[in-house]
């Protein structure tokens, strides 16, 4: 991800309402993502095949995109994103370390302290998906591995959850004595901005972009999740979170940032396509590179309707199509 993020604050009066997006969006999302995960390994614990885990997947999954987004706080903190879900993965470096573990049939599996530890790659949602959609050659050690990684999955989400009470707590006091996190509302305010704006450019960039590659070569097998059909549903909570987000955060008039978002939602809706395979097929890849345009205009109105009220210029130089 290209980002290029230039802040001016200015004298204009903030609308940002840090607090009702703590309220309403971010703290909730974490609640979910930790109730979610604590149901899958609950589940997998129970009954590790396929057949028995894959809704509770789904559900998780769901959750994690749904909070995704909130990359600052305790999952920077902790260091916790990319062994939550190791995407993109442009060196297939998933695949290899599921393979080093499965053909050791390495006991570390057994251990949750001592999984932890194994190559973030193996631990997340991506490497789950791989457990319970591909072939595995030993369905004993996969049984294993299924559950060491929902376990881990539940313990970071838990984790995050439990730590994001304090972490909202600093935000609330941007500039109380003390707080050296945030010294400042414009702080607070910067943070959640760039949380929407470059969620916006992953959603642009990787979650549109790597499967469209370009027009000679399209990449297909590039889309996220899409071994379970997921790729499609990637897009549309992430649309559904960054709205709620953009909602929540700012009082402003977000005319043009409402309707965007409604114009995304549709050309998402009209897909009909969960894995993205359709970006091979001309008459149908013309449909994604609406879509991605979309989002384009949902990050200008964005700029417009709540980085200017608020102060804030971003630039960015990924959503040009380079």
């Amino acid at each position: 991800m290209r980002l290029a993020v230039a802040f001016c604050l200015l004298a204009s009066p903030a609308l940002s309402d840090v607090s009702n997006a703590l309220d309403k969006h971010i703290l909730p999302a974490y609640g979910k993502l930790a109730e979610a995960t604590q149901m899958l390994a609950d589940v997998a614990q129970a009954d590790c095949t396929p057949s028995a885990v894959i809704p509770a997947y789904h559900t998780a999954y769901d959750a994690w995109i749904a909070a995704s987004h909130i990359q600052v706080g305790p999952i920077e903190d902790q260091g916790l994103a990319i062994a939550l879900a190791f995407w993109p993965d442009p060196k297939d470096r998933t695949a290899k370390a599921l393979a080093r573990l499965t053909s050791a049939q390495d006991p570390v599996v057994d251990d949750a302290s001592a999984f932890v530890e194994v190559s973030a790659a193996a631990q997340g949602f991506t490497a789950l998906e791989r457990v319970l959609f591909d072939p595995q050659p030993n369905r004993d050690y996969a049984c294993r591995l299924t559950r060491a990684i929902t376990v881990g999955l539940a313990n970071k989400a838990v984790a995050l959850n439990t730590a994001w009470p304090e972490f909202a707590a600093l935000m609330r006091l941007a500039g109380a004595d003390g707080n050296t996190r945030f010294q400042s509302p414009e702080e607070t305010q910067r943070t959640l901005y760039t949380a929407l704006s470059t969620g916006l450019e992953f959603l642009h960039d990787q979650r549109l972009g790597r499967p469209l590659g370009s027009y000679d070569r399209p990449r297909p097998t590039r889309a996220e999740a899409r071994r379970s059909d997921r790729s499609l549903r990637h897009i549309q909570l992430s649309l559904a979170a960054l709205e709620d987000l953009a909602v929540t955060m700012t009082d402003g008039d977000l005319t043009q940032t409402r309707a965007a978002f409604a114009e995304a939602r549709a050309r998402a809706a009209e897909l009909n396509d969960p894995a993205l395979a359709g970006v091979a097929n001309p008459a149908k890849r013309i449909r994604v590179e609406a879509l991605q345009r979309t989002v384009r205009d949902i990050q200008n109105a964005i700029n417009s309707e709540i980085g200017t009220p608020l102060g804030i210029t971003a630039g960015f130089n990924s959503l040009d199509g380079d």
